[in-house]
């Protein structure tokens, strides 16, 4: 006889892994104990060597689905007699290296409970068991169990009680468990707050969606707007309500089958969708989807979820196929997630609030990729997926990573662990800031870090580098597209050197210059830039960004002088007089390197858009325009400085005499990518540089990720592309965690 001393850390808690521990001992004939503490899960396991062999052997192989096991340190101990077998009381311990789960969609287990009219929780909005449903939003502190989460005040009744302590059931120690006698309940709320005296509050909530009506519903992380999406009237309502000119609604359909009526599903698609994360994924149109047009105006694409908790499926129970499902927010403020606060901001939204009083303890927005040959590409990681870790190859040091200024996350370091914080947002206003704030202290408190050192972006303006220049701790600086290049490399454990590709809108030079297309001979150590974009002067500065007519103007300025004026004369009633003068001069127009802006140009160009509502929108539509095609336009590329003057002429030339738009973009982000393919040759010739890293916003357009891609591999580079985090400047915070972590203590 034997006795094991049995540690195991990981995502082992919240996942059903002290059930999964019971059962297999008890199956092997093993005695001895299994408990929760704040590092993860400890036991002691007694019995004959080959049962302990096999019950460490299936320990590692056979955990529940949702678990993950990081690390198994096992320790002898001397035999006690012990042979039964049971859960002990969760303790604390000195150190907290527990991992919370992210919250689960609902498996089919409880669909089917939900929708059986013979069980106790047939409808109930609240179902859930050891392999699914809400973890990382209700949880206040570790170890995970009920008094450290939002369902503490909800006392279980005898038979919830009698599910928990049962060894065979489904629900053993699973610390959600509730039904309609004990658990948390919904109700349906007019706009002032006054709850509506009604039998079934879902039942009406579906009746009031099919007139027509905007809901409130709250879901795990926050409040969605709610609405029919086949209606124009009742969306093009909801976007006047929420200020949001023309920025893609999110769509939940009521399953799979739905989807596909809508929408395209390439390789690897159907599996992101019914995933336990079920992330919203961005998808092909289908040209006959009769969904409205101010769902997506401008846009061959619908992003799509499915259902992820009970109270979503039984929306569908009567007939909806699909809703508006958007976040809960006026546009550019954060979702609303406390109830008090969600009436308040929302009332001049939704019509009705479709809520409940389990408490909402940290704030999540849905997560949204795209497919890239079968894989994610993330455009926001953020529920399902946080606070599952990465792992950081050789990091020395806990560290605090600020992230950007844009679709701010912020990432700490313990180990070799880098816990990515969930979407916080663009910090612009002070709701923001304050939730980039609690979500540090939180991640803080439940992790257990305490920084050694803490990394900010070069910009010496954004909210997230005063924040590290306000706390007590050794800083660092990063230029943002070498944490680009690095967010990239710590998802493979790349330590360089690499040539790195990055593109994207903005990003505060060492030369204090507005960057954005940067060739980069990329080490942990350090960079040297090769080469970028041939500077641009950026007129009006931010009023730029906002404005891509400008970039057009300016770019035919430095392509055509002014042999042509007739090309100018789509910007004369803009101000192009003023803003002429204001670049010859050099007044508020920064030199600028930044691919973002020329994309911004082109869209001006092809007349596809000449002011922008959100974020992107002129690249975004160009890439919807675009034909494919291997066609490309003449360029130069001197010293590694990529000139697109010969491309804006042809692109002029192609105009005149009525090429096709359509193709025009196409042969534009042809360009793009075979100017990359030509840096990369240089490099490799004169520098030996054969692995290529490609990140920044611009390739969240799979039409240039592709084509690069292909370009590239074709000629035996080895092409490395974010897949774990975005490549926009969501990911940025975690390639900041990767270069601070390996510095020498």
């Amino acid at each position: 006889m034997k006795r094991l001393s049995v540690r195991v850390t990981g995502i082992v808690q919240g996942v059903g892994f002290r059930p999964f521990v019971y059962r297999l001992a008890r199956s092997l004939g093993l005695g001895g104990w299994v408990l929760n503490d704040e590092v993860g899960v400890l036991m002691e396991v007694e019995g004959p060597e080959e049962a302990l062999e096999e019950f460490l052997r299936r320990l590692c192989l056979e955990p529940p689905p949702s678990a993950f096991v990081d690390h198994v340190e096992v320790k002898e101990l001397k035999p006690s007699g012990e042979r039964a077998f049971f859960i002990r009381k969760s303790q604390r311990s000195e150190q907290r290296q527990a991992l919370i789960s992210p919250d689960i969609a609902t498996c089919e287990d409880c669909l089917r409970e939900l929708y059986d009219p013979k069980d106790r929780r047939y409808r109930y909005p609240f179902i859930n068991c050891t392999n699914c449903g809400p973890r990382f939003t209700i949880v206040r502190d570790i170890p995970y169990d009920r008094p450290n989460t939002t369902m503490a005040s909800f006392e279980m009744c005898p038979d919830c009680l009698h599910e928990y302590h049962n060894p065979e059931d489904r629900r053993f120690h699973a610390q959600p468990n509730a039904c309609p006698v004990c658990g948390p309940q919904v109700s349906l709320l007019d706009r002032e707050g006054r709850p509506l005296e009604v039998r079934d509050p879902i039942e009406e909530a579906i009746r009031l969606l099919k007139e027509g009506k905007v809901l409130a519903v709250k879901g795990l992380g926050g409040y969605h707007l709610a609405c029919d999406p086949f209606r124009e009237d009742v969306v093009s309502q909801l976007r006047r309500r929420k200020y949001r000119e023309d920025k893609p609604f999110a769509l939940m359909c009521r399953d799979l089958e739905v989807v596909e009526k809508l929408c395209l599903l390439p390789r690897g698609a159907k599996e992101l969708l019914e995933s336990k994360q079920r992330p919203i994924v961005i998808l092909q149109r289908r040209p006959e989807a009769k969904v409205a047009p101010s769902v997506a105006p401008g846009h061959r694409t619908l992003g799509v979820m499915l259902p992820y908790t009970p109270l979503h499926h039984l929306l569908f129970s009567d007939g909806i196929t699909c809703l508006v499902m958007t976040s809960g927010n006026i546009s550019d403020e954060p979702i609303a997630y406390r109830d008090g606060e969600a009436l308040e901001r929302l009332k001049g939204i939704a019509d009705y609030f479709l809520t409940h009083n389990r408490p909402i303890h940290m704030r999540c927005d849905d997560s949204v990729l795209k497919v890239f040959r079968g894989k994610p590409l993330f455009i926001r990681r953020s529920r399902g997926y946080v606070p599952l870790p990465l792992r950081l190859a050789g990091a020395r040091r806990s560290v605090l990573a600020c992230g950007a200024e844009l679709k701010n996350t912020f990432c700490l370091t313990k180990g070799e662990l880098a816990f990515l914080s969930h979407h916080i947002g663009d910090l612009e206003n002070f709701e923001t800031l304050k939730s980039f704030e609690e979500g540090i202290e939180h991640f803080k408190r439940i992790f257990k870090v305490k920084p050694e050192l803490i990394a900010h972006d070069l910009h010496p303006d954004y909210l997230s580098t005063r924040y590290a220049l306000e706390q007590d701790l050794p800083r660092v600086a990063l230029q943002h597209h070498y944490a680009h290049a690095l967010s990239c490399m710590a998802e493979y454990g790349l330590e360089g050197p690499v040539l790195g590709i990055v593109m994207d809108g903005t990003g505060f030079g060492e030369d204090e210059a507005v960057w954005g297309c940067e060739f980069l001979e990329v080490t942990l150590k350090g960079y040297e830039r090769l080469g970028h974009l041939k500077y641009i002067p950026l007129p009006g500065g931010d009023r730029a960004v906002k404005e891509p007519w400008r970039m057009a103007a300016v770019y035919l300025l430095r392509a055509f002088g002014e042999e042509d004026p007739e090309l100018f004369d789509r910007y004369y009633p803009k101000g192009w007089e003023t803003l002429k003068r204001a670049v010859i001069k050099g007044l508020n127009s920064p030199p600028c390197s930044s691919m973002g802006r020329l994309f911004d140009a082109v869209s001006s160009l092809l007349g596809v858009r000449d002011v922008v509502n959100y974020e992107g929108q002129a690249a975004i539509e160009l890439e919807q325009l675009a034909e494919r095609t291997d066609h490309f336009y003449p360029f130069e590329l001197k010293d590694y400085v990529f000139d697109p003057d010969p491309m804006i002429r042809s692109i002029v030339e192609d105009l005149k005499a009525g090429v096709p738009k359509p193709l025009i973009s196409g042969k534009f982000h042809r360009t793009i990518a075979q100017v990359i393919l030509e840096v990369a040759r240089r490099a490799r010739a004169e520098r030996g540089l054969k692995e290529v890293v490609l990140s920044g916003g611009c390739f969240q357009n799979l039409l240039l990720l592709e084509s690069c891609v292909s370009l590239l591999e074709a000629e035996g580079f080895s092409v490395f592309v974010n897949h774990r985090v975005p490549p926009n400047d969501g990911g940025i915070s975690l390639g900041q965690a990767y270069y601070a972590s390996r510095l020498e203590v």
